[in-house]
């Protein structure tokens, strides 16, 4: 094999289709915070985990340390502007977004296809990225919904008539 640039890396992976998620977080001040992610995936039913990744210098990473709790959206077809809107860290992200503030005190996006109230068990360094293993504590789900799909740089819908 010829080796490859970072770009056609990139665009390698574009070919994985994944779902979009917003996650949000509080900081020590209990401040909500948000950010895009695609890298979301299940791992395991018994416990129940999940896992995500995230830049090791993202400045909100100290706030998905072990033991902090988030909230993964897993964002609805119609919410691309959602996904843009959180995919650049900013002051008062939630201004104008429809939200409310769930029973465990994280900030909860309107309209998305499921919630998972989770918490951090275990952090693992994966090259410049941090691999966030976290519980789920709690879940919210509405099956109807379609998701948001990401693939070769785009967001797409399902075709659920195949």
């Amino acid at each position: 094999m010829t080796p490859f640039t970072s770009q056609e890396l990139r665009k390698g992976f574009s070919s994985f289709a994944t779902g979009v998620t917003v996650i949000t977080c509080l900081d020590s001040d209990q401040n909500a915070h948000g950010i895009t992610i695609s890298s979301f995936n299940t791992v395991s039913l018994e416990p129940p985990l999940i896992l995500w990744s995230l830049k090791k210098h993202s400045r909100l990473m100290p706030h998905f340390e072990v033991g902090h709790k988030q909230l993964v959206h897993v964002l609805e077809r119609s919410q691309e502007a959602m996904a843009m809107h959180f995919a650049t860290v900013k002051e008062n992200q939630f201004i104008a977004i429809p939200h409310e503030i769930a029973a465990s005190g994280l900030t909860q996006i309107d309209g998305c296809c499921a919630y998972f109230e989770c918490e951090t068990v275990s952090v693992h360094t994966g090259g410049d990225h941090n691999i966030i293993v976290a519980k789920v504590l709690n879940l919210k789900h509405s099956p109807d919904s379609q998701p948001l799909i990401f693939a070769h740089s785009k967001f797409l819908g399902l075709d659920l008539s195949l």
